[in-house]
């Protein structure tokens, strides 16, 4: 019994030891380093992001909570240019993720379904184009979500009427398709939410519409 109860104790050291910070700092600073090696950056924003820095928390526009871990990407208005990377996906514990009104291009990538811990997408004022990826769906603690303004196509992804925690989506100027979800949290999004997306129909009679995932 004593061994085993030295074993434990061992084992949770080490899962709280510097080693293992670091270990996920590296994790993080390298999703985020691809971000960068994916973006043009004219003003310089991003000239703190090295690599050869083992925290992440000291780069600039990054936040990081108690035990170092990645909560806030702020880089709206940044006058970036390029596209947004799959291994965003890993910042598990991101609640922030502040990308609007830059020139981004290219899709969302679905692994941001993967950010368990979000609460703001926001990615407005950008020319990303594709839809919207239906794994945003998991995202059960997204409060704020802002895409408008962008080139996005496609339907609405029902999934989003199951994220309980949503307060506000807007999805207006884009080329959406297919009708306006009503259940769950869309109960209480404004129309204009959803303006001047030409090809998005009214919001769909509960029971009566049909969902066209190709639109």
């Amino acid at each position: 019994m004593a061994w085993a109860a030295a074993v434990a104790l061992v084992v949770a050291a080490a899962a709280l030891s510097p080693a293992s910070l670091a270990s996920a700092s590296n994790s993080e600073g390298d999703a985020l380093y691809a971000l960068r090696q994916a973006l043009a950056d004219p003003r310089g924003v991003l000239q703190s992001w090295d690599p050869t820095l083992v925290n992440p928390c000291t780069w600039f526009h990054v936040t990081c909570n108690g035990d170092g871990r990645v909560t806030r990407v702020d880089l709206g208005s940044s006058n970036l240019s390029g596209r947004l990377v799959p291994e965003l996906g890993h910042l598990e514990h991101l609640q922030y993720l502040e990308l609007y009104k830059n020139n981004i291009q290219g899709t969302i990538p679905s692994e941001l379904g993967n950010l368990k811990s979000l609460i703001s997408l926001d990615l407005y004022n950008n020319n990303i184009t594709g839809t919207i990826p239906k794994e945003l769906g998991k995202l059960k603690s997204l409060v704020f979500l802002r895409l408008n303004d962008n080139r996005l196509t496609g339907p609405i992804p029902r999934e989003l009427t199951k994220i309980s925690s949503l307060k506000v989506i807007d999805a207006s100027n884009n080329d959406l398709c297919g009708t306006i979800p009503t259940s769950g949290p869309f109960e209480h999004i404004p129309l204009s939410n959803f303006d001047n997306n030409p090809r998005l129909e009214g919001p769909e009679l509960q029971g009566l519409a049909t969902y066209d995932t190709n639109c």
